[in-house]
């Protein structure tokens, strides 16, 4: 059941934190593809001991940028749960030197923080024993999805794949009732094989029976509250609610190696057009094995968080802005519809444009610090209800280096013009 608070959330942090962190390798798909063999890759247990893992000094930081809610990989693919489940052995409390249970700390200094808590939860289980026909050393990347299940005549109705469903059912009945209101949950791995197996509806159903007013992220075959692109920002939003989610540099999980991570004003941007076409940003990071974030991640969400700030009234709680066409960038508008605030990436060379809008504009100021544009209209016909260009001058405005947003204040609630023109018959 979707809740309002997500649509208003507007930014939310994603951490992908496992044993992988401890080599600096892919999250799961390392030794699925054959980058590195299964033994050595669960060898990382041994390393992963959590040994500075601060769950307020994480509340911290993603409150301090901004963050409204937060995500965090409670199972992987591989299997290894960051919680002391029931259902197997599998687990950093029974095989790290971690040894206890990650997921109640998190969920705990998140709420203290006003931090909605929400758990990804992987539905695949490459070393589970019952999941796949095929062994894991055996069937390789080129039998990734759904490749092999199709030789495996009596398909969901196996006695292997109803244990499975058991186990699975088991850690999220879990993770449903054991760490409090939970607000979200995040799935993947829905791919592998197809709802005939999974019966996603009973899944659904379980997780409304144990967390009534959680919400579900789209990987349940169909039966999700919201969508969830992910790494390539859509260009036309989703038709369903959704969130975009994108790594800060080029990996999920901690991977020192990895030095590319996006520019504060990159994603800034980013942020922006998500809210502006009225999805979320989820931003993944992934923390080290003792726990601790890099300070390459913690620096960018900081300054996130500062922009954020001074430019709170036009993201919080906004609503999608206008659609394309009508301005070079994105925007916003308060949920009256009396308010646009109009997002400028790059430095303008005077003025800017916008088109379509037929109210008159009680005020045009910038966000932040309130300094006063002045506006001037050019064509149009009035009479026709045609509106003419709208010029902003920016010349002697102050340019914020990450993005400069501009408030309009309307005569009343947003009267657009989204026609194609036409010929005037009386001037």
């Amino acid at each position: 059941m979707m809740q309002q608070w997500f649509s208003s959330a507007k930014f939310g942090i994603f951490m992908h934190w496992g044993i992988y962190a401890v080599n600096g390798i892919s999250e799961s798909w390392s030794f699925y593809r054959g980058e590195i063999s299964l033994d050595d890759y669960m060898a990382q247990c041994a390393g992963f001991d959590a040994s500075n893992y601060d769950p307020n000094a994480w509340a911290e930081l993603f409150e301090a940028a901004g963050a409204r809610y937060a995500v965090l990989t409670t199972k992987h693919h591989d299997g290894i749960a960051l919680w002391d489940t029931q259902q197997n052995d599998a687990s950093v409390v029974k095989r790290t030197p971690a040894a206890r249970d990650l997921i109640a700390p998190y969920a705990d200094a998140m709420r203290a923080h006003g931090i909605k808590v929400g758990l990804y939860y992987s539905h695949c289980d490459w070393v589970h024993p019952d999941f796949s026909p095929i062994p894991v050393k055996e069937r390789g990347f080129a039998n990734h999805n759904q490749t092999p299940y199709l030789d495996w005549p009596l398909g969901p109705k196996t006695e292997a794949w109803q244990r499975f469903l058991k186990f699975h059912r088991g850690q999220l009945t879990e993770l449903a009732t054991n760490y409090g209101e939970i607000d979200l949950f995040w799935f993947d791995g829905d791919w592998i094989p197809d709802n005939s197996y999974w019966n996603m509806i009973e899944v659904r159903d379980l997780l409304f029976k144990h967390q009534p007013t959680a919400i579900n992220n789209s990987r349940l075959q169909g039966y999700g509250d919201y969508e969830t692109p992910e790494q390539a920002i859509p260009v036309v939003a989703p038709a369903k609610p959704w969130e975009f989610c994108v790594t800060m540099n080029d990996h999920w999980g901690y991977v020192p190696s990895d030095t590319n991570y996006k520019s504060v004003r990159e994603l800034i941007q980013i942020l922006c057009e998500c809210i502006g076409m009225g999805g979320n940003l989820l931003l993944d990071i992934g923390p080290r094995p003792d726990g601790t974030i890099p300070e390459e991640a913690s620096v960018r969400l900081l300054a996130m968080g500062d922009w954020i700030k001074r430019h709170e009234a036009a993201i919080y709680p906004t609503k999608a802005g206008l659609p394309p066409g009508h301005l070079y960038g994105t925007s916003t508008m308060s949920q009256d519809e009396t308010e646009l605030f109009l997002f400028i990436f790059d430095k303008p060379f005077g003025e800017i444009s916008l088109k379509g809008v037929r109210n008159q504009i009680k005020r045009a100021s910038i966000v932040g610090t309130g300094e006063e544009l002045t506006t001037r209209i050019s064509g149009g016909a009035p009479w026709a209800n045609i509106p003419g260009v709208m010029w902003l001058d920016m010349a002697t405005a102050t340019i914020d280096p990450l993005c400069t947003v501009i408030r309009l204040e309307l005569d009343g609630k947003l009267d657009l013009y989204r026609g194609a023109g036409r010929a005037i018959e009386q001037n």
